[in-house]
């Protein structure tokens, strides 16, 4: 089942990112805690789960950006995209970026972007597959307060 993140998803979610790029789970904090009701507060910021027998097993995050140009219409941005390791390539992280293409076409964007640091193809092409192009743009990344 596809559904946005509640507040009582935040352990079940930090678990997940440990198959994105986490080295270990956050500890608990305040500042953990105000990010993530910052996080499932914001009208704009929609963190999409698929749950499967009660587990969340793949999650992205679709944030709806407002915008001056194209006749005054929000664009997305996709992040973290992540299925847990012994529920890929059956098709949850593609159900998780068609509901947050759902939701770009509702809030009326003209597109959706997406960066991934993955080189692999079979990733390459789960994109591809998923609408996605990489001829389009030219992504630049400039990392701020962290050693790269």
């Amino acid at each position: 089942m596809v559904r946005e993140a509640e507040q009582r998803d935040l352990d079940a979610i930090l678990e997940l990112y440990l198959f994105l790029h986490e080295e270990c789970i956050p500890e608990k904090s305040d500042h953990l805690g105000d990010t993530w009701m910052q996080i499932i507060q914001d009208p704009n910021h929609h963190l999409i789960v698929n749950e499967v027998d009660g587990r969340i097993i793949s999650s992205c995050v679709c944030v709806i950006i407002p915008n001056l140009t194209r006749n005054v219409r929000p664009y997305a941005f996709i992040e973290n995209v992540v299925t847990h390791e012994d529920y890929r390539g059956e098709g949850y992280a593609g159900e998780c970026l068609e509901f947050a293409r759902q939701i770009a076409e509702k809030e009326n964007c003209y597109k959706m972007m997406l960066l991934t640091g993955s080189k692999k193809p079979e990733t390459l092409r789960f994109y591809e597959k998923a609408g996605y192009n990489s001829s389009d743009k030219t992504a630049f990344i400039q990392w701020l307060g962290m050693e790269r």
